[in-house]
């Protein structure tokens, strides 16, 4: 079956018949509500009672909106299809919905959002759909504009379904760049229909108390670092990024000291030359203009 990402841009492949096919599959509402609860639980909210306001990046038509809702939570929806947007409306989604194009950065004031989940949205970011595209662009733009709405401590769970491992590299560069620590958790890696991997991103340096949590086994239970089998690189569990900006080189002078000018007129004096006299003068820069 082709990737819709390889179909059309998700504005085009999204269009009514297709929002409304999504949204009316009871296999498609159960597969959201359930990674939904996971990437909330993932967000590791505090428990003080209080609602957070949470951003729901490519909300579509608001099913894992509906589960932030359920959780005592507000939020706001994030999405470039406006089909999926009406019938989010239809449907009475609780969130604020904005239409817009998550590659040209989110556009929200810095430090409102108390957490971001994202479900099967952001690989769509590494497919360029237009000439004027550019994955790389488009990726720093939105991991820029994430950062900045994010309040200080906040997590990103962004659940993705990359094609592939240079993909997924791709993605978590950007992030790391963009400020965030964190990496990536995945449950049921043995298994490849059940397997999910989720970016789990911090909006600051990695802490003891931002440690990255342990994806579920193929029960349920809780995978550890000896169930990774050796010979398979795409079952590993959790792989951890920290934000690692290279040292910017010293520059290295040329330019020639007063002690590099007087030894070079000793040494043509005693070849015989003609040198000016020494003064305070000497080796020392003129200016651009008197």
């Amino acid at each position: 079956m082709t990737r819709p990402e390889l179909q059309n841009p998700p504005e085009i492949f999204y269009n009514e018949s297709e929002a409304r096919k999504y949204t009316t599959s009871s296999r498609i509402i159960e597969i959201q509500a359930r990674i939904s609860e996971r990437a909330l639980e993932l967000l590791n909210l505090s428990n003080d009672g209080l609602p957070k306001f949470l951003l729901d990046i490519g909300c579509g038509s608001g099913l894992s909106g509906e589960t932030i809702s359920e959780n005592g939570h507000q939020w706001i929806g994030y999405d470039i299809s406006p089909s999926m947007l009406d019938v989010a409306l239809d449907r009475g989604a609780e969130g604020d919905l904005l239409l817009g194009d998550m590659g040209q950065g989110l556009g929200l004031r810095p430090g409102v959002i108390d957490g971001a989940i994202s479900i099967s949205a952001v690989q769509w970011l590494c497919y360029a759909t237009k000439s004027s595209h550019d994955p790389r662009k488009r990726l720093k733009a939105f991991f820029g504009s994430l950062y900045k709405c994010l309040a200080r401590g906040a997590r990103a769970v962004l659940q993705i379904y990359a094609e592939n491992m240079d993909q997924s590299e791709m993605i978590m560069t950007y992030a790391m760049r963009a400020g965030f620590s964190g990496g990536v958790v995945v449950d049921w890696p043995h298994s490849s229909k059940a397997r999910k991997a989720y970016l789990v991103l911090t909006c600051g340096p990695a802490s003891m108390q931002n440690s990255l949590p342990k994806g579920k086994g193929e029960d349920g239970e809780m995978c550890s670092d000896s169930d990774d089998s050796d010979d398979d690189e795409e079952n590993q569990t959790v792989g951890i990024y920290e934000r690692n900006r290279p040292r910017k080189k010293q520059k290295v002078s040329n330019k020639k000291g007063k002690k590099w000018v007087l030894k070079k007129k000793e040494q043509m004096r005693r070849k015989g030359n003609e040198v000016p006299h020494d003064s305070k003068y000497t080796a020392r820069k003129r200016k651009s203009r008197f």
